[in-house]
């Protein structure tokens, strides 16, 4: 598997506190390595085709579509965001 970044995760991402884009840096390479890994929580969204969420933190999450072989990150940020994946 591989991660590629939608144009709105980038903006959302440099909104993000220095320590928390450190947390999720490490989310992304535990995505890639073992993605059932329970620190990541990860579920499908209900009411989205193919869209799914994931912890950074306690008050942050991020989500992502599930493509091929790819990970397509969609928006980061506190746990509101999950209101516009």
């Amino acid at each position: 598997m591989e991660i590629r970044f939608a144009a709105s995760f980038g903006r959302d991402y440099w909104e993000l506190s220095p320590e928390i884009r450190k947390v999720l840096d490490k989310k992304f390479a535990l995505l890639l390595s073992n993605a059932r890994h329970p620190s990541l929580r990860m579920k499908k969204m209900e009411g989205y085709e193919n869209v799914w969420e994931a912890r950074i933190t306690k008050g942050y999450r991020f989500t992502f579509r599930k493509e091929k072989d790819t990970y397509l990150i969609r928006r980061a940020g506190p746990h509101d965001i999950l209101k516009r994946p």
